[in-house]
This record gives structure tokens, C-alpha cells and sequence, in this order.
């Protein structure tokens, strides 16, 4: 279908095109290593998480000020860019292809405008229409068509499921299986796709601004301390109690 992409998207891709030959080059040591900045979300950042980052802040300043997962608080400007610069670095700095870039530009009144999710191993590209529909296409082109999911998928997605022991086995026990991939993002941008995705921990706006963007039309639970997306609003209802029972049960 013809998407106008505006300006802000133009450079966006581009910046997100530019990160894929990056990563996708041979890589110098300096890229993996962790010198012991804490980023704004909390965690270690590396050479690659700062290199992704400076290419963004460089094709997107124009557009406003920045509230990145790396570097916090960057630039002014009517607008806020949120980046998560590297979602899934840690798959990335293992060279396991499932991380990429998430972007989302809010107004001067905190309104959402414009969010992308782009895979970064495959191509793949998630963003939303002027009405906030989620459209895909990938970086090697600028055709964008409405997401087809499969009919009846078979896994659902559970990002930090190695923390939750006791909330994996409630899955088991219902049948409803799943994989962790390990990139909040890009699982939210996905999640159309599966039987549902599951996030248990601390709400970070880094991960979560553009992601559920993408999931309008889906079930959606949002709590300070998980979050559930599924096609079914049983299935979703039906993890939610999941959740709230196993989180009873540590307290």
C-alpha cells in the first residue's frame, strides 16, 4: 500500500539503515565493551549501545529533545524523541539476531506522533499511521502493508521469563507455551503475530513507548509491574491471573 512517510520517519529509517550496516560490519572490540556507564534505564551501556545512539541523536535532533535509555535527557525542543537505541543489546552484543531500535516522537503536549520498532538483524519495520495503525515493511524498501498474522499461532512471547520460575510453570501447566527472545521492543512489535506476549518487571517507558503503539486492536493489560498483550481477551484475561496469583504468592 502507499504510506507518505514524513520527515521524521525519512530520517528515522535512514538512521535505523545506517545502524544495520554498522552492526552488521565487522565490529571492533571497542563496540563490545563496558566501561561503567549507567544508562538513564539502569543498565551498563557499551560501545555499541553510545555508536547506535549517536547515530539516531544525529539524524533526529532537529526534531526535538531526546529522553534516551542510554544518555537520559539530551537536546531541546518542543517535541521528546524516547529511544531505546539498542533493544536486545545484550542479544546483540552476543550476536544472536533478535535487537534493534525503538522510537517514539511525543508533541509538545505529550501526545504521541510517530513510533517505529525496526529489527535490526532481519530488516523487519513496525511504525504507525497519522490514525495510529501499525503498518510493516522492512528497510529495504518503503512499502508499507496492514500486519497479516497467522490464523492460529502457537507460541506466545515472555520477555524476562527467567526471573518468574513460578509464573513458567503456571504456563506450562496451561498449555500455553512460549519463547523468550530477550527485546521487549521488538516482542511488543511482534506480538500481533503470536498467542500473546508477557512482560513481568519495573515498567520502563524505553521499552514500552513505541511497542505498545504497535499493538492497537490487541487486548492490553497495563500495570506498573507487567504487561500483557494478546489477540484473545480470554487468553489474556487468563494470564493475567496467572500473574496476579504468582505475584501473591512471593509476597
Amino acid at each position: 500500500m502507499t504510506f507518505h512517510l514524513s520527515p521524521f520517519y525519512r530520517s528515522a529509517i535512514d538512521a535505523c539503515r545506517k545502524a544495520q550496516r554498522l552492526l552488521s560490519s565487522e565490529l571492533t572490540p571497542s563496540l563490545f565493551e563496558k566501561e561503567g556507564f549507567v544508562g538513564a534505564g539502569g543498565d551498563l551501556s557499551s560501545g555499541m549501545d553510545m555508536a547506535v545512539e549517536k547515530l539516531l541523536m544525529d539524524a533526529l535532533g532537529s526534531f526535538g529533545s531526546f529522553d534516551s535509555e542510554e544518555s537520559g535527557r539530551v537536546g531541546e525542543g518542543e517535541s521528546t524523541i524516547i529511544l531505546d537505541p539498542l533493544d536486545g543489546s545484550a542479544n546483540a552484543l552476543s550476536r544472536f539476531p533478535y535487537y534493534g531500535i525503538s522510537i517514539a516522537r511525543l508533541d509538545g503536549e505529550g501526545i504521541l506522533k510517530e513510533a517505529l520498532v525496526c529489527n535490526l538483524a532481519n530488516g523487519d519495520l513496525f511504525l504507525i499511521d497519522s490514525g495510529g495503525n501499525p503498518l510493516k515493511g522492512d528497510l529495504a524498501s518503503e512499502r508499507f502493508k496492514i500486519p497479516v498474522p497467522p490464523p492460529r499461532p502457537e507460541i506466545g512471547l515472555f520477555e524476562k521469563a527467567y526471573a518468574h520460575p513460578a509464573i513458567v510453570a503456571a504456563l506450562d501447566a496451561e498449555g500455553l507455551k512460549f519463547r523468550s527472545p530477550g527485546a521487549v521492543a521488538l516482542s511488543l512489535a511482534y506480538a500481533r503475530y503470536v498467542n500473546y506476549m508477557l512482560f513481568v518487571g519495573p515498567f520502563r517507558i524505553y521499552d514500552f513507548a513505541a511497542g505498545l503503539a504497535l499493538c492497537k486492536g490487541l487486548e492490553l493489560i497495563v500495570e506498573e509491574d507487567y504487561v500483557i498483550v494478546a489477540r484473545d481477551p480470554e487468553v489474556a484475561g487468563k494470564l493475567d491471573k496467572i500473574v496476579r496469583e504468582r505475584s501473591a504468592e512471593k509476597v
